[in-house]
């Protein structure tokens, strides 16, 4: 096997109310923020609890929020600019990948003085990044400990992967009390798209035995959120289950690979702004049926590790049992299962096609993928 070489850079709390501590944490690192939000965190007074936590500590801040265009390049010219008119010690990021996203560009890029779009083409930066903090308020963030981040290049509409340092993000804040103001279907499809990435990071041919104990680990508690405990001993709340099961599963992602759902999913997202989340799930059962061409034994271990097959089905059919309870959590959460059904054409996909071709992954996924090979996945769950 090739080398084994595993590198994160942030310190990960997870309990239950550390955001109270969060301007206790921040004077690590300085005494004037840019606190990046998303604007529906206010409506849901999380907005007040953060600036409450730095206020009280006489930590100086300002918000930005303007996040409805999502993580392309304006928006992170904008964000960027400000923090430096701002003459900020750092970033805060709080909410969902769009926050994060935005917040860890910023604290990278701050720094920098050619243009930006150099960066977005392929440069990597040059000088140090200001810290950065992150505070997710879903329990899935694919590129949280990587060194990449993905934006939208607002020119062309086409998604692009940022490099940012590795010593970027100094603290990732977990409170799972944040995840409670998610609804049933925000929750039924994040774990959904959080059992795609997991399987993904099983199948990929970077996969290795540091993800695999992450995934297996993850699914184990992602389980007992979604379909209960096996055992009466285990009282852990949900949104604690689905908490520690997504920074299990996010690890895995870093040290494996995200696999051809999750990066379709996003060239979509950055062409035709839909739902990602969405996209992934749709996308989901039919990556698994692929894999299972090949990966068979593989698939059928997750399947006994999520309950979703008695012990003494084994073979074949336990795999079809996994594909077919994926596709009875998605009828049951009424998600659309095919990609047609929210309103895409074949000619738009093919697009989006052509841009995963574009990015660094192919030589990651479970079996190496032509243009052709993906276009024809598409046209299955189309």
């Amino acid at each position: 096997m090739s080398d084994f070489i595993f590198r994160i850079a942030p310190n990960i709390v997870l309990g239950s109310y550390t955001i109270s501590r969060l301007g206790q944490q921040a004077m690590e690192w300085g005494t004037r923020f840019m606190v990046i939000i998303d604007p529906v965190l206010n409506e849901m007074k999380i907005q007040e609890k953060v600036l409450q936590s730095l206020n009280d500590r006489k930590i100086e801040n300002f918000v930005f929020n303007e996040l409805t265009t999502g993580t392309n390049t304006k928006t992170v010219q904008r964000a960027l600019s400000l923090a430096k008119e701002g003459h900020v010690h750092g970033i805060i990021a709080v909410g969902g990948s769009k926050a994060l996203n935005i917040g860890r560009i910023v604290a990278a890029y701050y720094n920098e003085v050619h243009d930006f779009y150099n960066f977005v083409d392929g440069a990597n930066p040059t000088t140090s990044p200001i810290p950065c903090i992150c505070v997710p308020t879903t329990f899935r963030t694919p590129f949280l400990f990587t060194n990449e981040v993905p934006v939208t290049d607002s020119r062309n509409n086409q998604l692009k992967i940022m490099k940012v340092q590795n010593n970027l993000c100094k603290l990732t804040l977990f409170d799972p009390n944040l995840m409670l103001t998610l609804t049933d279907n925000q929750k039924a499809l994040m774990s959904l798209e959080l059992m795609n990435m997991a399987v993904e990071a099983y199948l990929s041919q970077k996969a290795n035995f540091f993800s695999d104990m992450f995934v297996e680990k993850g699914l184990e508690l992602l389980s007992y959120a979604m379909d209960g405990s096996p055992s009466l001993e285990i009282t852990t709340p949900e949104e604690i289950l689905l908490a520690q099961a997504g920074v299990m599963v996010s690890l895995a992602s870093v040290s494996s690979s995200l696999g051809v759902s999750s990066m379709l999913s996003m060239t979509i997202n950055s062409r035709y702004r839909l739902n990602k989340s969405l996209v992934s799930v749709i996308l989901f059962p039919y990556a698994v049926e692929d894999a299972a061409k090949f990966k068979n034994a593989r698939l059928e271990k997750l399947a006994h590790i999520m309950r979703v097959i008695p012990d003494d089905i084994t073979g074949p059919e336990a795999t079809q049992a996994f594909i077919d309870n994926i596709r009875q959590r998605i009828a049951k959460s009424n998600l659309p299962a095919r990609l047609k059904d929210i309103q895409l054409s074949i000619e738009q996909l093919a697009l989006a096609v052509e841009d995963v071709t574009q990015i660094d992954i192919v030589n990651k996924l479970p079996r190496s993928m032509s243009t052709d090979d993906l276009f024809d996945f598409i046209k299955l769950a189309y």
